[in-house]
């Protein structure tokens, strides 16, 4: 039962026709290949995805290195301070 507006839950019911074609098909083009086609194709579409990142330029990544370093010592500070705090609590307390 599908809504009239459509839903991304419930799809589309799919043509009888393009159905027969993809049970048709077995292997396809992978399985077709063997061991090191599938890691060559493997690492071409590693290179592919790298091509598609939008790497930071030298000021974005010196502003974010330097943002990191700050977070990290100002934990590292926070928890310095608690750990000291309850170590003194727990000495008041058992002697």
């Amino acid at each position: 039962m599908t809504d009239a507006v459509g839903s991304i839950d419930t799809p589309d019911a799919p043509d009888e026709a393009t159905e027969s074609k993809k049970k048709a098909r077995k292997g396809g083009k992978r399985g077709k290949k063997g061991p090191l086609g599938r890691l060559a194709l493997f690492y071409r579409q590693i290179v592919a995805e790298l091509r598609k990142v939008v790497w930071p330029t030298r000021n974005q990544l010196t502003t974010y290195t330097t943002v990191v370093i700050v977070f990290v010592v100002i934990m590292i500070g926070l928890v310095t301070v608690i750990d000291y705090g309850f170590s003194e609590a727990i000495k008041y307390i058992f002697g």
